[in-house]
């Protein structure tokens, strides 16, 4: 089942959770599980809010709320880059439940390897050394959905834009995951895909911005169930500030601009 299939929101919302595994490199309980419900039978992931770890800079709500309100936004936004996702009761409790999004494999968009072996066209973010002294180099694709996750995660204030969260579906559409950690009042940027920086916004990227910023006031109705409202309003101030500039931003000092691990 794709994310763009009508039935996977009754799916999620209503479908017969089965935990399979636990996704052991999450920080916060991530249990891969079977749903189904009639004929419809999918993979999902649930993040039950009894198993996330406390996080003094996030003291206000959850974890899952952060995450079903970034699919709202992305939604509003007509992009659908983040899996349909959902807040409902599973196996141990109310917690996030999202589709699970299958990957090709080989086809990553972000990328560490050495200077020479950068695909062409790609956005180089960050030169380094490995572990061995190796020159090497923290890249991404230069995709059109990829540059709109970007502009969508600066209104997001995404605190957590890892390279692993970033999917290339067997649908060929691309995907963000893992969006708990958003949404803040404080600039909290910090992310792999800043290979445009200080570009001017493209009209793909404005008319996205222009389609959330018409949907903002029927959206902060919806999204102070999972925040704040200091944090509803802080959404419109990024989507504001961002239209205003008119370029994709810049890195600050004052906070690191890269997530660690950044994959």
């Amino acid at each position: 089942m794709f994310p763009s299939d009508p039935a996977v929101a009754e799916l999620l919302t209503r479908g017969r959770i089965e935990i399979e595994g636990r996704l052991v490199d999450a920080s916060n309980a991530t249990l891969f599980c079977e749903i189904s419900g009639g004929d419809a039978v999918a993979h999902c992931v649930y993040k039950p809010v009894s198993g996330e770890r406390g996080l003094w800079d996030f003291p206000d709500g959850t974890l899952a709320g952060r995450e079903v309100a970034s699919f709202l936004v992305s939604e509003a936004a007509g992009l659908r880059v983040i899996p349909p996702t959902v807040l409902r009761s599973g196996p141990f409790g109310p917690g996030m439940v999202q589709l699970w999004v299958d990957t090709k494999e080989g086809d990553d968009l972000v990328d560490v390897v050495a200077p020479a072996d950068v695909p062409r066209g790609w956005r180089q973010v960050l030169r380094a050394h490995d572990r061995f002294g190796e020159p090497a180099v923290l890249a991404h694709a230069d995709h059109s959905s990829v540059r709109l996750m970007a502009a969508l995660d600066v209104v997001l204030n995404n605190a957590d834009r890892k390279g692993g969260h970033v999917l290339h579906g067997t649908d060929g559409n691309v995907y963000g995951v893992d969006h708990g950690i958003c949404l803040h009042t404080e600039h909290k940027l910090r992310t792999v895909l800043w290979g445009w920086v200080g570009e001017a916004l493209p009209e793909d990227v404005l008319d996205m911005l222009g389609t959330l910023r018409s949907a903002m006031d029927d959206l902060s109705v919806v999204l102070v169930e999972h925040l704040t409202r200091a944090e509803v309003r802080a959404v419109h101030t990024r989507l504001t500030e961002l239209l205003a500039a008119g370029e994709f931003p810049t890195p600050g000092s004052d906070w690191r601009a890269i997530p660690w691990p950044a994959f």
